[in-house]
């Protein structure tokens, strides 16, 4: 069967499994997983795919999702997290851009826009808590604005590799990124902004209600009246990993620092500050929270690794290659070619770093034809990068679980969102293009 039309079949029983019949999600991307290899004629190279696929994601976020979720519960049980809400609302006129701008600011330096996310998003709720604003507005401008940077801003990972291989200007290319990044970045905050606005009464009660159960939660478990912690006690569970992962960034070359700013490392030290903050609640209290944060990692995980699978599945089956030379072949605009040759590999894939891996080697033979400098070309592909996200990006799977989102909300915020400053960053390059080129 030819691997476009599995890719499509596979995206329909996605769809199906989760939409329609309400499997769980980690069962339906396995089985789908399972279907996609058996069509491509290769069953048992198909568990070998799904298991290296778990194991892969399995690896790469174990720790940094399960300690995320640790600091952040611990924060919330408290008070820090508060604490935080409180100081933004109080020096931000903007909330909600203010997380934009967090968002944006730490993913290139983080090297990791989904760190970036696990590492805000209990701020994020804290203030759709507190401000009263849908969870699903606050989680969407938090990723939107990371995604933003991640995406286009040398020296992100997703532009580095491109550049090296396109031989890039990289001062040229560093620019350019910014410039194109910092509108597209607004563009997703007046998505979320929006997304406010059009949730229902219904929704907004359902905040409420399940605010008012966790403040019932936390004075029945704390009714031993903790007082609000320091500032410093607050801050550092979260900043202080950061800090130590930007200090890695900047001296890649001192061991220390090389150990201590690896994102594992710095979250699992990020832990140990959130339980010496917690200490205050006793030790059983202090058990409770933690067996919980990672009872919730594990779900997310869970939904992950399947997504890991199912990307490991697809590129099995050549899926990406196949949409990729079908739209070399077509007569676009030249320009629209890297876009649509990244935007077919990230629906089958996944993973924007790998798409980017990808993408130039394919565009590498033909850029002397396309005719376009090597920064346009890199900043085309970036855009498309951001055009699908669905079931196979791990992203997905974390955005929603972490926000506490349903698949079909995290279509409505997460997937429409990107795909819409995919467009806007398009339509940026392209004038950029036109009129200076």
């Amino acid at each position: 069967m030819h691997p476009v039309i599995i890719f499509l079949f596979a995206l329909l029983c996605i769809l199906f499994f989760t939409a329609r019949l309400r499997l769980h999600p980690f069962i339906s991307l396995v089985l789908v997983s399972v279907f996609t290899g058996i069509l491509a004629g290769e069953p048992l190279a198909t568990v070998e795919a799904i298991t290296g696929g778990l194991g892969s994601v399995f690896s790469r976020f174990a720790i940094i999702i399960t300690c995320g979720s640790v600091i952040g519960l611990l924060l919330q049980g408290t008070g820090g997290m508060s604490l935080i809400a409180s100081d933004i609302i109080r020096f931000s006129r903007n909330p909600l851009l203010a997380l934009n701008v967090l968002g944006f600011l730490f993913s290139v330096p983080l090297m990791c826009y989904i760190l970036a996310y696990v590492i805000f998003i209990p701020i994020a709720k804290e203030l759709a808590a507190r401000l009263d604003n849908p969870p699903i507005s606050t989680a969407t401008v938090l990723a939107l604005g990371a995604v933003a940077s991640f995406n286009l801003v040398y020296p992100s990972p997703v532009v580095i590799s491109a550049a090296e291989e396109l031989s890039a200007n990289v001062d040229r290319l560093f620019i350019l990124g910014l410039l194109i990044a910092l509108p597209t970045s607004i563009a997703g905050y007046l998505y979320s902004k929006n997304l406010e606005k059009s949730e229902t009464a219904y929704l907004s009660n359902r905040v409420k209600e399940k605010t008012t159960e966790i403040q019932e939660k936390t004075s029945g478990i704390y009714s031993n009246s903790v007082k609000r912690p320091k500032r410093l006690e607050a801050y550092a569970p979260i900043f202080f990993p950061l800090l130590l992962i930007l200090l890695h960034t900047g001296f890649e070359h001192h061991p220390v620092l090389t150990f201590l700013g690896n994102p594992n490392i710095a979250l699992l030290i990020g832990v140990l500050l959130s339980i010496f903050s917690a200490r205050k609640l006793g030790s059983l209290v202090l058990r409770e929270l933690i067996e919980k944060a990672v009872r919730r990692s594990g779900v997310v995980l869970l939904d992950l690794c399947g997504g890991g699978a199912l990307g490991a599945t697809l590129a099995m089956t050549g899926a990406g290659e196949a949409l990729g030379r079908f739209f070399l072949q077509l007569s676009l605009p030249h320009i629209l070619v890297p876009f649509l040759v990244a935007a077919a590999l990230q629906t089958v894939q996944g993973s924007r770093v790998v798409t980017m891996l990808i993408a130039p080697s394919l565009l590498l033979p033909l850029v002397p034809e396309l005719g376009i400098p090597p920064e346009i070309v890199i900043l085309s592909m970036a855009s498309g990068t951001f055009l699908i996200s669905h079931v196979n990006d791990p992203f997905f799977w974390i955005f929603g679980e972490l926000a506490e989102l349903e698949p079909s909300k995290v279509f409505r915020s997460n997937t429409l969102g990107n795909a819409l400053m995919g467009i806007v960053s398009f339509l940026l390059i392209s004038t950029v293009y036109i009129f200076c080129y």
